[in-house]
């Protein structure tokens, strides 16, 4: 063989060449990041829509089966699921294996462009995205300070902080969660302004009318020229109350005197603690092509800056979770586990070859082919994660294989009378063929895996490259380096049990021996007789069957990843849907309470008014809360985060009534949410909801199911006001100023803003909390008419 010959009679090429491959493999090493498993994108585009206010069937009917019939018609779509929330519209198309989800993103962003026009004019654009991993956050950090009061704190945060991370490089987007934007709201009386004759509409036009800043024209001369503007932009609180809203009479009213303006912060929606603390949490996103190790760092060193800088304010950032911590404790388990397999390994290879010479021969290949190896990785876009270091792991084994098999061979014609160089020649040359046949083998059983298409080969495919690129490379060690050093330092041995270690080894192949000798006794007796390897025939053939009955009756369970103990959960609680986020906020304070007992219990982020759904995200519901909680290391707990999760849920149920409590263990892919799902299809809503509750009824009885719920669920409570048209046209009122009203005294309107600053904050105008409470202040709403009449709600509706 050409390759050997080389190797034997130049040495210096072999040493060049594993040198620059060891070097290579090092400056690779060092340039790669560390990821828990490899990117993959999943086949499906999903499509949000926010139509603020509207109930699940006006969004049903205005905004998700618009957009589903437009994206129905792409190319490559398997299935278009549906969901339809309160002012939200959720619609996930999933495409085939191996369709461009890009090209299907674009493709359904130009289908929704194009019915724009036919969605109502209250909702918002359309947000069209797909899935990656990228979309969880890495980091999150709780930001509080013992000097600032909840208002000062979000627009620092809002303002100065959040736009410094992200800033850092790597960092895609940066959430706050917790706390509420600054808002000067004004406050209206009801009774006030009626008597005072003014109506809600008249009050809204004088606000917004007098708030405003825009030129007027110039002054030029032969020489120069200057704008003219008209500053007519707020400056304080105490000049809006000073504002003239109506001077009938020549009588002023005075904002005050029908309204109370506040300098505060929007109304609570999302609470968020740490520990039981109330703060501000902020959850970094990094960029699909970034580090998430490097960007963790990059942080790190942000957060000790900006609490230098921001010192005077009070400002304290704690980590509280921090995904990365979780990639380089797997990734160094991996690592371990890899240098304790090549220890391993050259034990093994120290028994059966019989001195430290030879062992050293082929472990040499080892380190060569590993460190080369991740050249190729480099060189692939790979990242050092769980698939590819677990391919670097079990290809361990697989490297000596064909240095063994060189090494025996040339030792074979040692022992022949040939010298080393020559039977490094021949021994090499001889196998070659053979060599090569066994490596290739390898190759092919891992190789298609790579280069098929779908999600499983997305997360494979590193794993599988991995292993044939290093088998490669040992190919070429057992043709370069094997002959090479066997030329040079090859060496007969014959145990004689002078040594200790000599001793050890005879003692070893003895007992090897009597292991040889018992299981060649019992292959004389199976085939000794015609019944007997009948009967040997049949047992084998009913444990081969028996084994894939173990999985066929499901003895032995399957999944798509392995379940991992990351020693976190999530608590989901659900209220009655008329609850507040006050009254969620108290019962939610209470079961962080409890859970603070359990001595298992290190840390809990909560989120009130806000819950994580599927694929990484989160919907907002006053309703709901949920608490991640953060155990203790499992070497010191007795439970797994499964059986830990399951224990508290059943505590909780017992303990708070009327509230639904649901866990998910985090697993790899986060919170591990319901795995089965079933559709249930029918020609109405009221059909397909009956057979469903039906089915749903059945499957709370299957043995080990556990939290069986409906994806629909009842709409939460509401007040509808029926118009009578006839009426509402003879008192010289339409529907479209009716409902702008009715919107403007119940919900706010915040077209108007307040500057200050370099920054601009909502003006809310809107009725007070006292006249925002009952049916009564509905039905007593005030509208005025084009003749200046002031007319009831009720009388029309």
């Amino acid at each position: 063989m050409k390759l050997a010959e080389i190797s034997i009679k130049r040495p210096s090429l072999v040493i060049v060449l594993f040198t620059i491959l060891t070097l290579g493999g090092l400056l690779s090493y060092s340039m790669m990041g560390y990821e828990l498993i490899p990117k993959f994108e999943t086949n499906m585009v999903t499509i949000s829509t926010v139509y603020p206010g509207a109930s699940p069937a006006e969004v049903e009917t205005s905004v998700t089966r618009k957009i589903e019939d437009a994206v129905g018609s792409l190319e490559n779509v398997k299935k278009v699921e549906s969901s339809s929330y309160e002012s939200l519209s959720v619609i996930m198309v999933q495409l085939n294996t191996g369709a461009d989800v890009n090209y299907a993103l674009n493709d359904a962003q130009r289908k929704v462009n194009a019915i724009l026009a036919d969605l109502p004019d209250d909702a918002d654009p359309p947000s069209l995205q797909k899935f990656s991993l990228d979309d969880l956050p890495i980091m999150t950090l709780s930001i509080s300070s013992d000097k600032l009061n909840n208002k000062d704190l979000y627009d620092l945060l809002d303002k100065k902080i959040e736009p410094i991370f992200s800033r850092v490089n790597g960092v895609a987007q940066v959430d706050l969660v917790g706390g509420q934007e600054r808002e000067i709201q004004v406050s209206l009386d009801e009774k006030k302004m009626q008597g005072y004759g003014l109506a809600i509409a008249d009050v809204q036009q004088a606000i917004l009318s007098s708030n405003l800043d825009f030129p007027t024209g110039a002054l030029k001369t032969r020489t120069s020229r200057s704008t003219i503007r008209l500053s007519g932009k707020y400056r304080s609180v105490q000049e809006m109350n000073n504002l003239v809203v109506s001077n009938k009479d020549g009588a002023q009213v005075r904002l005050s005197d029908i309204a109370t303006v506040f300098d505060t912060q929007k109304d609570v929606e999302k609470v968020a603690r740490y520990n039981q603390n109330s703060t501000i949490l902020l959850q970094v996103k990094k960029q699909s092509d970034a580090n998430a190790v490097s960007v963790s760092e990059a942080i790190q060193k942000t957060i000790a800056n900006v609490q230098d800088n921001y010192k005077t304010q009070g400002i304290k950032i704690n980590i509280v979770d921090d995904t990365t911590d979780f990639t380089l404790e797997a990734a160094d388990h991996v690592i371990f586990d890899l240098f304790l397999a090549i220890i391993l390994v050259a034990v093994v290879m120290l028994l059966f070859l019989h001195n430290i010479r030879n062992a050293f021969i082929v472990m040499v290949s080892i380190p060569m082919s590993l460190i080369a190896t991740v050249i190729g990785m480099y060189l692939m876009g790979y990242t050092l994660n769980l698939m590819s270091l677990l391919g670097l792991s079990l290809v361990v084994g697989i490297l000596v294989d064909d240095a063994i098999v060189v090494l025996e061979n040339v030792y074979r014609h040692m022992e022949m009378g040939k010298s080393r160089i020559r039977a490094a020649y021949d021994g090499a040359s001889e196998i070659g063929f053979t060599v090569t046949a066994i490596t290739l083998v390898i190759v092919v059983v891992f190789l298609p895996i790579a280069m098929s298409s779908g999600l499983v080969s997305d997360i494979l495919a590193q794993f599988c490259v991995t292993v044939v690129i290093a088998t490669l490379f040992s190919l070429l060690a057992s043709f370069t380096i094997i002959p090479w050093l066997s030329s040079r330092y090859g060496k007969l041995v014959h145990l004689t049990g002078k040594n200790p270690f000599e001793k050890f080894i005879l003692w070893f192949e003895k007992q090897l021996e009597k292991f040889t000798h018992w299981i060649t006794g019992i292959l004389e007796w199976a085939l000794k007789s015609t019944l007997r390897r009948v009967m040997t025939v049949i047992v084998t053939f009913i444990i081969l069957i028996s084994s894939f009955m173990l999985v066929a009756f499901g003895f032995i369970g399957g999944e798509f990843f392995p379940k991992m103990d990351r020693g976190q959960f999530l608590v989901q609680m659900e209220l009655p849907k008329d609850a507040s986020v006050e009254k969620t906020n108290q019962v939610t304070l209470a079961v962080e309470k409890y859970l603070r007992n359990d001595k298992d219990v290190v840390d809990m982020i909560t989120t009130v008014g806000q819950q994580s759904s599927g694929f990484g995200g989160a919907q907002a519901t006053l309703y709901q809360s949920e608490i991640q909680v953060i155990l203790v290391d499992k070497s010191e707990r007795n439970e797994s985060t499964d059986i830990k999760s399951a224990k508290i849920k059943r505590a909780l149920e017992e303990k708070f009534t009327g509230v639904e409590f649901k866990t998910a263990p985090i697993g790899l892919m986060g919170a591990d949410n319901a795995p089965i799902e079933m559709v249930v299809t029918a020609q109405d809503n009221e059909t397909a909801n009956k057979e469903a509750n039906r089915i749903l009824e059945l499957l709370k009885k299957v043995p080990g199911s556990v939290d069986a719920e409906l994806s629909t669920d009842s709409g939460n409570p509401e007040v509808q006001v029926n118009i009578d048209r006839d009426k509402m046209a003879s008192l010289g009122l339409n529907l479209s100023s009716v409902g702008q009203t009715m919107q403007t005294a119940f919900s706010g309107n915040t077209d108007g803003k307040f500057r200050a600053g370099e920054y601009e904050y909502d003006i809310n105008i809107r009725f007070g909390d006292a006249n925002r409470q009952s049916i009564d202040d509905v039905r007593n709403l005030m509208f005025t008419n084009p003749k200046g009449e002031q007319v009831r709600l009720s009388q029309f509706c």
